[in-house]
């Protein structure tokens, strides 16, 4: 039922500083777990945006797991989402990697040769439930590299009250809309929408559906080289350029990324973004002042979605840490994990979570629509590249075409050119 429709057979990604060839090497040649042989431990990150209720949910499927699995622990971290492929590729490099890590697809290519199939592990009947986008999403080079866990969107969502408080009954559906309210929003004393140019943030959620709507991608269909400095690439640049340089859109936020509760999205000063989820923004803007478009159009309508997996790394008990997985994949487990961070089920037999939420219903409809960005090995490399250059241009260093050609120029070599 919750399905995501793909513009092309590859997946997604977030930015992290580039390791160094020596260190990419040692990770790609494998890893080790630095625990105990009885313990599992597992990375993940907060999918839960509540602490305490991620914190909750973990410890109760750990408490459930080690009850039916006698002798078995389960030792389950959280980490930050910045840097974590920095702190996750250094473990492993030094042979104190976990046993289990959360991941998504664009990673995958990344630590491909560290991680253990799923295929090893995942139960047939569980392998038949899977959505096909969810278990295609994580294949690579013909094998699952993971087990999914959730699927998610991020479309437009609005905030009723700004609309209200301009007079303005229409919610944007493309580039051109959302540039007409932008000046009648700032007279007011809003942005037009939200946009984080730290480097430490993912493309996808930020620059990436830009360039898909502006009819773009980053690789080329056979991935051997980048296209995000076509034409495409720069009409979208060009427009997000407009919106900061308007003051349409903080301009703090081009360098900085202060916690939610600090921005202006939190405080009611933001018409519309597609940087947050209605999960991430409804103990601020209350429930009833959220409104779920599709993602803006130009080109076409389209946004970032992906699939959350868990991947068993090397050097783990492939039999301890299969079951564990499977474990929280089942469709009963995982729903906890998914209903708490307003993701989607992974699963046909899950069925439909929200029958009676009307916004997270809102959100399932534009699946369809969301993207899942580019599983090719340098994904993630080459939006390390890309990052500074389209905040180099926001900050008015370089122009759209440049900052993008130079990004090009600087991810040649990543691709073998």
């Amino acid at each position: 039922m919750f399905r995501i429709a793909r513009r092309r057979p590859r997946p997604r990604a977030v930015t992290v500083p580039l390791l160094s060839a020596a260190l990419a090497t040692t990770v790609l040649a494998g890893c080790g777990s630095g625990t105990d042989d009885d313990t599992i431990t597992m990375w993940t990150y907060p999918v839960i945006f509540d602490e305490a209720k991620n914190k909750a949910y973990w410890d109760g499927l750990v408490k459930a797991f080690e009850k039916k699995h006698t002798g078995t622990k389960v030792k389950v971290e959280t980490f930050p989402w910045a840097n974590r492929d920095t702190a996750l590729a250094t473990a492993i490099a030094s042979g104190k990697g976990p046993d289990v890590v959360y991941l998504i697809p664009d990673q995958l290519p990344k630590y491909a040769r560290s991680i253990v199939p799923a295929d090893e592990y995942m139960p047939a009947d569980a392998r038949s439930d899977y959505t096909d986008f969810a278990l295609k999403s994580v294949t690579y080079d013909g094998k699952a590299l993971g087990t999914p866990v959730l699927t998610s969107a991020n479309p437009l969502i609005c905030d009723k009250r700004v609309f209200a408080a301009i007079g303005e009954k229409n919610y944007p559906t493309s580039w051109a809309e959302l540039e007409a309210l932008a000046p009648e929003l700032k007279k007011k004393g809003y942005y037009a929408t939200s946009y984080s140019g730290d480097t430490q943030q993912t493309l996808n959620m930020t620059f990436y559906p830009l360039l898909w709507q502006a009819g773009g991608d980053v690789f080329s269909e056979d991935g051997k080289q980048v296209t995000f400095n076509d034409a495409a690439g720069v009409k979208a640049l060009t427009y997000l350029k407009k919106l900061v340089d308007g003051g349409y859109t903080d301009k703090d936020l081009v360098a900085t990324t202060p916690k939610l509760e600090q921005t202006p999205t939190a405080k009611g000063k933001v018409a519309c973004t597609w940087q947050n989820t209605p999960a991430d923004v409804e103990p601020f803007w209350g429930k009833e002042n959220i409104v779920v478009q599709p993602p803006l159009k130009e080109t076409a309508s389209v946004g970032y979605g992906t699939v959350g997996a868990l991947s068993m790394l090397k050097g783990a008990d492939v039999k301890a840490a299969g079951e564990w997985i499977s474990f929280v994949a089942e469709a009963k487990n995982a729903a906890g994990l998914q209903k708490q961070s307003g993701t989607f089920p992974a699963r046909t037999s899950a069925g439909n979570l929200y029958p009676d939420d009307e916004i997270l219903t809102a959100v399932a409809d534009t699946l369809p629509a969301m993207e899942t960005g580019s599983l090719e090995e340098k994904s993630r490399e080459v939006m390390g590249v890309l990052a500074p250059e389209i905040q180099a241009a926001m900050l008015g260093k370089k122009s759209p075409r440049q900052a993008l050609d130079d990004a090009a120029k600087a991810a040649g070599p990543l691709l073998g050119r």
